[in-house]
């Protein structure tokens, strides 16, 4: 009986472990974002006005309706794209799913 307690605490505390981890997933550090606000400012982007029954929150989908543009950012290793806000945060978003991986101010 100890050792099945023992188990489903490790399995608990394992799973705990990534969720926590992929929450706090970084894509832009701090050091970054000036960077990346500088490239997005040169690129003359025009924010986008809400979308009707959608929030911008890290895991959901952007609606097809909203274009994304590529983020092509040297600095960066991975390739993402992007939609400014009308609230004026940068949305990264997965390229082929469209799944915001993070939010930046």
């Amino acid at each position: 009986m100890k050792s099945l307690i023992l188990s489903s605490l490790t399995a608990v505390n394992l799973f705990a472990g990534v969720a926590g981890a992929s929450a706090q997933t970084v894509i832009i550090t701090q050091e970054q974002a000036p960077v990346v606000r500088e490239y997005i400012v040169r690129q003359n982007v025009t924010p986008i006005q809400p979308v009707p029954d959608y929030d911008f929150v890290v895991g959901t989908t952007v609606p097809e309706v909203v274009e994304l543009r590529p983020l092509e950012v040297p600095e960066l290793t991975d390739r993402y794209e992007y939609v400014l806000t009308s609230s004026g945060q940068t949305v990264l978003v997965e390229p082929g799913t469209r799944r915001v991986v993070q939010i930046v101010d």
